[in-house]
């Protein structure tokens, strides 16, 4: 891969002034976690499902609360769990640390449920949670508009997928579902996400007329809501977008283009940082 586009990628971060991480499920790729890319890389991953003939979409959907919480709480009981267990990989820290070394304002956008960002240690108040998290919770009857944490432990009987534990609302008693938006979704309650994307917006507000970094990691094409958004992004005035992915990673000119895992392409980047003027706060990046 050419060296040119590490180059001006750090040089994209090396002079912004904020900075935008926009994150799908490739992201967590390299941290162990699985990206669901296709319905045999679901089955890989959920062997069991293939047995049921049930897809990702089909596993990701409320109706399972509906007609069997222990059933629909199987799969989001396991990757609860799955994600509380996984450790953030080293690109998370790298980020963090350009963020600190060239003081940039530092957003984070992102499609994942799974709460890593937070355990990586960035803000919760600069955080735009697009579908949900994992962590949280809401009455699937929707008795109340409350949400809560997440603090449940949920064993789950990985032949059946099913759970070994309901979470309940704490108001009617019912059963409680996770504050994620799922395919064919009419009850997500919102309201946490609506809060995040109006910190966002002032977050924008606050920079429009400054240079600004989009750093666009494991975004894919099936669910393209993080690449609008990243395209959104690069339109604006003196913004460059940097799109990391190993399969399909084409953006359109002046904004960067890198065939890569997330933690390999922030690597090469952060190698290329290193390597920039001695005038650039390059230390540990």
């Amino acid at each position: 891969m050419s060296e040119a586009k590490f180059k001006l990628a750090a040089e994209a971060i090396r002079s912004a002034q904020a900075l935008v991480i926009t994150a799908g499920a490739g992201m967590g790729v390299d941290s162990g976690l699985p990206d669901f890319r296709g319905d045999q890389g679901f089955w890989n991953a959920y062997p069991m499902y293939e047995r049921l003939g049930l897809t990702f979409i089909d596993a990701a959907n409320p109706a399972h609360f509906n007609r069997d919480p222990a059933f629909g709480w199987g799969f989001y009981g396991h990757r609860a769990n799955l994600y509380r267990s996984t450790v953030p990989h080293a690109g998370f820290q790298l980020l963090r640390r350009w963020a600190d070394a060239f003081g940039l304002d530092t957003f984070v956008v992102t499609s994942n449920v799974d709460g890593q960002f937070q355990k990586a240690g960035f803000s919760e108040d600069q955080m735009l949670e697009v579908h949900g998290s994992i962590h949280h919770l809401q009455c699937l009857k929707s008795c109340t508009s409350a949400i809560w944490n997440n603090r449940e432990e949920i064993p789950v009987d990985f032949d059946t997928m099913r759970a070994g534990h309901i979470p309940l609302c704490p108001r009617c008693g019912g059963a409680a579902r996770p504050n994620i938006l799922m395919f064919g979704d009419y009850s997500w309650i919102g309201s946490r996400t609506r809060g995040q994307e109006m910190r966002f917006d002032l977050f924008l507000e606050q920079h429009r007329n400054q240079r600004m970094a989009v750093i666009e990691i494991g975004a894919g094409t099936a669910i393209p809501t993080i690449r609008y958004m990243s395209e959104q992004l690069g339109s604006r005035q003196r913004a460059t977008v940097v799109r990391i992915n190993p399969r399909e990673p084409h953006i359109a000119p002046p904004h960067i283009s890198i065939a890569a895992g997330a933690l390999e392409g922030l690597n090469d980047i952060g190698r290329a940082l290193a390597d920039g003027s001695p005038s650039s706060p390059t230390e540990d990046l």
